[in-house]
C-alpha cells in the first residue's frame, strides 16, 4: 500500500542468526515501527497460531508488515469458548474490581502510548501526531471512563403501589466485537471496554487490514491483570472466522462497525440465535451552510471533512450551500483545501495521509470517475496522486439522486450543492438512506433549533464538528445503524436490563 521508506521491518527472526549467535526469535514476532508485534491469536491468555497467514500491508510504502494468523471456525470456536468459561468468573468479579482493572489496562496504553501510535500509523497510515495527541489518549479514556462509569451505573429505586422497583444491570455473557480500519484501536476499546466493565467477556475481531494494534492491545491487557478468557483476539478475514463468531449459539451480544452490506450480512447470521445487535454504520452526512454563517468557519469546518483522507464515517462529505453566499464560499473552501498538505503520515506536517488499501483507492477513483461521466464538475482534485493517495477532491454540478451524492464514498471527496431556503436545505439533506450526522452553520440560533429539529442523524453539530462526549448517546438512524452506545446506553446494549419488583408483605420476623 504507498510511498516512502518505512520505520518498518521484518523481525530479526525471519533472517537466519550467524552459526555462533543467539538463536532466532520466533517467527510469529514482527518489529514494526521499532515495536515487536505478536502475529498470532490471543485466546484463553495464550497465543495462538493458525495453519494458514494473510499479509498485512502498510498503506505509507506497500511494505508486509507481517504474516498474520488468519483464524478458522476452529479458533472460533476456541475463542467463544474461552470467552464463556471465563465468564461466570468475570460475571461475579465486584464492580471496584473491575473497574481498578480497567484502568490498569488504561494505565498500560499510556505507558505504551508512542509505541501504539507508531503501529498503529504505519499499518493504517492515520497521521502520527493525531495517534499521539489524540486518538491513544483517546483510547485510554475509554477505559477510564466506563470504569468510572460504572461505579456510578443505577438507577433510584421507584414504588408501584407500596411494591419496590429495584433496577439492575446483569452481564450478559461471551460478547463478539468486529471493528473496522479506520480508526482500529479507538474504535475497538470504544467497544472492549463497556463490554468489560458490564462484567462481559469478549471476543475481539479487528479487521484485517490493521490488525496489529489489537494484539498490543492483548499483551497490555495480560500485563494489566485481566484474567484468562476474558478478552481474546482472533485475527482473519469475515467469511473465515467472522461468521462463525457471528453464528455461535454461546454469544450473548453482536457490537459491529463498518458497512451496510456486511451488517446485513451479520444480522442474518446473528438472527438464527437471536442474538442482540448494536451496528453502527455509514453516513453520507450533510454539512448545511446557511447565507448567516461565520463563512470563514464554515470553510474551515468543510475543509476538516478531508480528515484521515475522508476515511471517517461521520464526515459531512455532502456540502449543502444557501445559493446567495455560494460563490464566496466556494472560494473560501477551495483556497482552505488547497493549502492542505498530504504525503507520509509520520510527518508532522503533513495533513492527509494514503488510503488505506489499494482496493480502496480503486473503489474512490470510480465514484469519481462515474461522477465526473454522469455530468459533475471538478473544483478541486478528481485523481489518484502518487502511490496510494488521492488528492482531496470537491465535486459540483451534481444531481441529488446521483451515486456520488448517494453513496458512502470514504475517501477525499466531497460534493457541493445549493440550496435556496430551510426548507430545501432541510430535504436535500435528509434525501438519502443514511442518518449518522449532520453538521450545520449558521449564525442565528433560532435557526439552529428549528433546523436541527428537522434533521434525520444520531449526532448533530452546529458550528463546530467532531466535539464527542463518551456519556452522550452515540449511533445513527435509518441505514447508518441500530441501537446507542455510550454512557449508560452501552450498558443497556451490554447488560441484560433487570427490573426487581418486592412486595411489603410475606417477610418472616426476625429476632
Amino acid at each position: 500500500m504507498v510511498h516512502h521508506d518505512a520505520t518498518v521491518h521484518h523481525d530479526p527472526a525471519d533472517r537466519p542468526a550467524p552459526a555462533d549467535g543467539p538463536a532466532p526469535a520466533p517467527p510469529h514476532r514482527v518489529t514494526v515501527a521499532g515495536v515487536a508485534v505478536d502475529t498470532r491469536h490471543y485466546i484463553g491468555g495464550r497465543r495462538v497460531a493458525s495453519a494458514h497467514t494473510f499479509t498485512d500491508h502498510s498503506p505509507i510504502d506497500g511494505a508486509a508488515l507481517g504474516e498474520i494468523a488468519r483464524g478458522t471456525p476452529a479458533e472460533a470456536e476456541a475463542a467463544v469458548a474461552a470467552a464463556k468459561a471465563a465468564f461466570p468468573g468475570w460475571a461475579a468479579t465486584p464492580r471496584a474490581e473491575r473497574a481498578r482493572l480497567l484502568h490498569a489496562v488504561a494505565d498500560g496504553v499510556e505507558r505504551r502510548l508512542e509505541e501504539l501510535a507508531a503501529v498503529e500509523t504505519a499499518d493504517n497510515g492515520a497521521l502520527l501526531r493525531s495517534h499521539l495527541r489524540g486518538v491513544m489518549p483517546r483510547v485510554a479514556h475509554n477505559f477510564r471512563f466506563f470504569a468510572d462509569w460504572l461505579l456510578s451505573l443505577g438507577h433510584d429505586d421507584f414504588t408501584t403501589r407500596d411494591h419496590t422497583n429495584h433496577v439492575s444491570w446483569d452481564p450478559a455473557g461471551p460478547c463478539v466485537l468486529i471493528t473496522p480500519w479506520n480508526a482500529p484501536l479507538m474504535l475497538a476499546t470504544w467497544k472492549v471496554a463497556p463490554a468489560l466493565a458490564a462484567g462481559n467477556t469478549v471476543v475481539l475481531k479487528p479487521a484485517e487490514w490493521s490488525p496489529l494494534t489489537a494484539s498490543l492491545l492483548a499483551d497490555i491487557a495480560a500485563e494489566a491483570g485481566l484474567p484468562a478468557g476474558v478478552l481474546n483476539v482472533v485475527q482473519g478475514y469475515g467469511a473465515e472466522v467472522g461468521d462463525a463468531l457471528t453464528a455461535h449459539p454461546d454469544v450473548r451480544r453482536i457490537s459491529f462497525t463498518g458497512s451496510v452490506p456486511t451488517a446485513r450480512h451479520i444480522a442474518a447470521s446473528a438472527a438464527a440465535h437471536l442474538t442482540p445487535l448494536s451496528l453502527e454504520l455509514g453516513g453520507k452526512s450533510p454539512l448545511l451552510v446557511f447565507a448567516d454563517a461565520d463563512l470563514d468557519l464554515a470553510a474551515d469546518l468543510a475543509a476538516e471533512q478531508y480528515d484521515n483522507a475522508g476515511q471517517v464515517c461521520l464526515a459531512a462529505t455532502r456540502i449543502l450551500v444557501e445559493e446567495s453566499v455560494a460563490e464566496e464560499f466556494t472560494q473560501r473552501l477551495v483556497a482552505r483545501a488547497s493549502r492542505l498538505r498530504q504525503g507520509d503520515p509520520r510527518d508532522e506536517a503533513t495533513d492527509i495521509g494514503p488510503t488505506i488499501h489499494p482496493r480502496q483507492l480503486d473503489k474512490i477513483d470510480g465514484f469519481v470517475r462515474r461522477a465526473l461521466d454522469a455530468g459533475a464538475r471538478t473544483l478541486l482534485g478528481g485523481r489518484r496522486g502518487t502511490g496510494q493517495y488521492y488528492l482531496p477532491t470537491l465535486l459540483t454540478d451534481v444531481r441529488q439522486d446521483s451515486e456520488i451524492v448517494q453513496e458512502e464514498v470514504f475517501g477525499p471527496v466531497l460534493t457541493l450543492q445549493t440550496f435556496t431556503g430551510e426548507d430545501e436545505a432541510v430535504r436535500l439533506a435528509n434525501d438519502t438512506r443514511f442518518g449518522l450526522a449532520a453538521t450545520l452553520a449558521t449564525g442565528d440560533p433560532e435557526r439552529a433549533d428549528r433546523v436541527t429539529a428537522r434533521l434525520v442523524a444520531g449526532t448533530v453539530w452546529v458550528n463546530c464538528f467532531f466535539v464527542r462526549d463518551l456519556k452522550a448517546p452515540f449511533g445513527g438512524a435509518r441505514q447508518s445503524g441500530v441501537g446507542r452506545e455510550g454512557g449508560t446506553w452501552s450498558f443497556d446494549f451490554y447488560c441484560d436490563v433487570k427490573n426487581t419488583v418486592t412486595a411489603p408483605k410475606g417477610w418472616q420476623p426476625h429476632g
